[in-house]
């Protein structure tokens, strides 16, 4: 190292050992410099030497740490430091010591992937910071929330019901349906019943099981049925917070730990009293003694195992497990589909305490028949109409809010409904079918025909959809079914304007292509069209083969009374058929459009498909073997009325629940049909009214239009009609509705009701309608129909005959006409020119007035019955499919 260094110029004074010990001082830098002496320990590195500080090699290290070498400082980086330590080459020459932080992470002093991996301390304290964080929070909750108590859950506030104008309609709600009972008066199957059916773990967990909780999460996270984790605590507790039922996260960790405040503070008798007393039944029954007596009108204590394995089913839904239905809510809810489900979940039930050990084999073995239940009991109810137009808010409320508002929310009450209903209206409607009855139908004079007469109503605002009026029957707490929503009366020929819409929406099938056609490959058709009117006609298949069953049998379909409209050519226009209801018209023009087209057409215009199921797989399908409500026939006409703009009927405008709103209906339309089709179904429907089996219900200075309908057997008639503000459907019919409850219906024949020979549409319906709609509207702006514009091609008819001086009636053949023919008549070709000499007026001379009974049609003239669209006894070569409701017969 000496021949890269200067030697050290000979010391002043001291001689050689003096010089010795100066050079190895200054070379080697171990000894320590002599005291006063200045620079740094690294200067025997530069071009002068100086002498070690004080201090020796910790000093210098120091000293190095602290600001480093000369050298370092004027080049910077890499090389010894004065202290002979590795540095990095920092701005100082050397690594600064990391900083030490709270929390080491990413770690100080690591490189790569160790500056992410936590420290055992780092995991030690987040573990335990967590799980303490859970703990605080936990307590915190715990300590906050209150014990519910039975008597503060019963408690229930009114809900008011407000007419369309605001002003209030009625409250109700707060007289809640219930009576709390002690623990010893509540029988032992119920308690072993729902344990059995909800909470087996009842009498040993903490108010809630974890398993349990876990179950439910992991079947859901799998794709299975949503399932319950609660325990009977937890529902409960959930029950005495009816106020809040919100599915939010905050109020279902509130009920967790009330529920596990609740198990730490209560006895298990308690709390399944308090379960049982709260619990909603279903029939605004609220606990278990309102439940017996609104099923089984007994008090608690006397229900037997069966009885109360029934009660336990009950507690997972009454709109679903109440025999008696709730079609109103869900039309999936029908008497038969719960009777169903309520029977297989009670022997589930009782099966269940068998396996548990509540119940012996041999006592299960007595109970094998579904205990019989009671119909629903009229004090439940409000009276008169009223109580039909709450029952309908109410479950339009449950249904329209998507499970905002349930039903249970909604018997607690604390709702404000604003509804659609018109106050005057509503009595104009009641008053004019009482009018009907008064003065027609007497049950002391009649009781084998009259008896069981039944009334329906509905009226809906074309414009809006709203429901402003409904006859739901005599009186809600004597007739529990609302007449206005579903019944099962047929509507028959009131149905035929749909398939006419579909026949000028779609068009009419050719018959040379397949049977699934594009719209250019099918002819739309104008109401002009010629059909067939003949009596008991041959009915074919588009392609022109005959429709047979599938036993082979021929449909020959049948007019009202055997009547065969315009011979010998029995040749109608569309317009003259709907007219005076040929049923072999429309059955036929069903047949060339398809069924399935004519289903689209009344489900466009507002028919809910379930009402529909399985009715087009049958001609008769075109011709109302259907069953849909007075509610959803107005509301389908008044898309008709409003050119071919649908909306829903609806019920409700708005619910305000502690002064804010919680649900408001929104306007939803959808162009079901151009108005070019919806116009000229309404100009044809007009000519019914005007001139056909509807002229009962024409109004005095104001366009109306409607059409008739009864059905097979004379078991209901109907009208349906609509002015441009107003669309609607009256129904008749006969049946048991009290002793038949919750069992399958069956309507009664009107042969001689209210001493008519037979019932039609165009006689009680056309009537109620007529007195109602003329006060209902009156004083009302007079509203004209839109003229409707030409719509389609006339199919069907038939060229003009060549004249000849020696025409023969072997040779009256018309030629065959390149538009396909729609008449598909079975009968020996026409006469080319009709014989009009029986008739006043030509068949389609519409400056000339025709009488309903002039061409058969009947049902415009009081003294003909005919309603021109209803078969009288089905012809013997009639095929009859043994199908569930097939209707052998037509329909008018």
């Amino acid at each position: 190292m000496s021949e890269h260094r200067r030697k050290a110029p000979p010391p002043q004074g001291g001689g050689r050992a003096a010089a010795r010990r100066g050079h190895s001082g200054t070379s080697s830098g171990r000894r320590a410099a002599p005291q006063g002496a200045t620079g740094s320990p690294s200067a025997s590195y530069g071009p002068e030497e100086d002498e070690r500080p004080p201090g020796g090699r910790a000093e210098a290290r120091r000293a190095a740490q602290r600001g480093g070498s000369r050298r370092r400082a004027a080049g910077g980086g890499g090389g010894r430091g004065g202290g002979g330590r590795r540095g990095t080459g920092g701005p100082g020459g050397w690594d600064e010591p990391p900083k030490k932080r709270f929390i080491d992470y990413p770690r100080a002093g690591k490189r790569g992937a160790e500056r992410w991996i936590p420290s055992w301390r780092l995991v030690t304290g987040t573990f335990i910071g967590f799980f303490g964080g859970l703990l605080a929070v936990a307590g915190v909750s715990y300590a906050l929330v209150d014990v519910p108590e039975v008597a503060k859950a019963a408690t229930a506030q009114n809900n008011v019901y407000y007419w369309a104008d605001g002003s209030p309609m009625v409250a109700t709600g707060g007289e809640t349906n219930r009576q709390i009972i002690d623990y010893n008066e509540i029988p032992e199957s119920m308690r072993y019943a729902v344990m059995s059916a909800e909470n087996k773990t009842f009498e040993t967990d903490k108010g809630v099981d974890p398993m349990g909780i876990a179950r439910a999460v992991l079947n859901m996270a799998k794709g299975g049925q949503t399932q319950g984790g609660s325990t009977i605590t937890q529902q409960y507790v959930k029950n005495a917070r009816l106020d809040d039922q919100g599915q939010t996260f905050s109020r279902k960790f509130k009920e967790l730990f009330i529920s596990i405040k609740v198990g730490a503070t209560k006895g298990k008798e308690e709390i399944m009293a308090g379960y049982l007393n709260t619990a909603y039944y279903g029939r605004g029954a609220y606990g278990i003694q309102a439940a017996a007596r609104a099923y089984f009108n007994v008090d608690a204590k006397k229900l037997d195992a069966s009885q109360t394995a029934f009660l336990a089913a009950v507690l997972k839904g009454s709109t679903y497990y109440d025999p008696a239905g709730s079609v109103s809510i869900d039309p999936s809810a029908t008497p038969q589909a719960n009777r169903q489900r309520a029977e297989n979940r009670w022997k589930w039930i009782l099966d269940e305490e068998v396996k548990d050990g509540h119940l012996s084999s041999a006592s299960r073995n007595k109970y094998a028949t579904f205990p019989k239940v009671g119909n629903p009991r009229s004090n439940q109810r409000l009276s008169g109409q009223v109580g039909y137009l709450v029952d309908l808010a109410r479950a339009y409320t449950v249904k329209a809010s998507g499970g905002t508002i349930t039903e249970g929310q909604l018997r607690q009450g604390g709702y404000e409904i604003h509804t659609t209903f018109d106050k005057k209206k509503v009595q104009e409607l009641e008053n004019s079918v009482k009018k009907v009855q008064k003065e027609s139908i007497d049950v002391k004079k009649r009781p084998d025909t009259d008896k069981y007469v039944q009334f329906g109503g509905a009226s809906v605002n074309p414009a809006s959809g709203a429901i402003e009026a409904i006859y739901g029957g005599e009186n809600a707490t004597k007739h529990f079914t609302n007449n206005a929503d579903a019944t099962g009366a047929q509507v028959g020929s009131t149905f035929k304007p749909f398939v006419l819409a579909a026949a000028m929406k779609y068009g009419v099938r050719d018959p040379s292509g397949p049977p699934e056609q594009s719209a250019d490959q099918r002819t739309i058709v104008s109401p002009k069209s010629i059909y067939s009117g003949k009596d008991h006609l041959k009915i074919k298949k588009y392609d022109n083969s005959v429709w047979t069953d599938k036993e082979g049998g021929e449909w020959l379909q049948a007019n009202d009374g055997g009547d065969d409209y315009n011979p010998p050519s029995f040749d109608i226009d569309l317009r003259e058929g709907m007219r005076v209801s040929a049923n072999s018209v429309y059955v036929q023009l069903g047949m060339d459009v398809g069924l399935d087209k004519v289903q689209e057409s009344a489900v466009s215009a507002g028919i809910l498909q379930d009402s529909l199921k399985g009715a087009a797989d049958y001609p008769s399908f075109s011709i109302g073997t259907t069953s849909p409500s007075t509610i959803r026939m107005a509301g389908a006409y008044a898309t008709f009325a409003n050119s071919g703009k649908q909306r829903d009927p609806y019920s409700v405008k708005e619910v305000d629940h502690g002064g804010k709103a919680v649900y408001r209906h929104e306007d939803v339309a959808k162009q079901a049909f151009d108005p070019q089709v919806a116009d000229n179904v309404t100009d044809v429907l007009k000519t019914v009214v005007d001139k056909g089996t509807g002229t009962k219900a024409k109004l005095v200075d104001r366009p109306a239009a409607g059409k008739t309908g009864t059905t097979d057997d004379n078991k209901s008639a109907w009208f349906v009609g609509y002015t441009p503000q107003l669309s609607t459907a009256i129904s008749m019919y006969r049946m048991d509705d009290n002793e038949k409850k919750g069992e399958k219906r069956e309507f009664l024949k009107m042969y001689g009701t209210g001493g008519e020979k037979k019932i039609h549409g165009a006689s009680f319906p056309s009537v109620i309608w007529h007195d109602y709609m003329e006060t209902a509207l009156k004083g009302k702006k007079v509203e004209n129909f839109p003229k409707p514009e030409p719509i389609g091609k006339v199919v069907g008819a038939k060229p003009s005959p060549t004249p000849s001086p020696s025409v023969t009636e072997s040779s009256d053949k018309p030629t065959p006409s390149t538009t396909p023919s729609a008449t598909h008549s079975s009968e020996p070709p026409p006469s080319p020119t009709p014989d009009t000499s029986e008739t006043s007026c030509a068949p389609l001379d519409w400056d000339c007035e025709h009488n309903g009974d002039d061409d058969g049609g009947g049902d415009g003239d009081p003294g003909d019955p005919g309603d021109g669209g209803n078969t009288g006894d089905p012809d013997p070569t009639t095929s009859e499919p043994d199908e569930p409701g097939f209707i052998s017969g037509a329909h008018g």
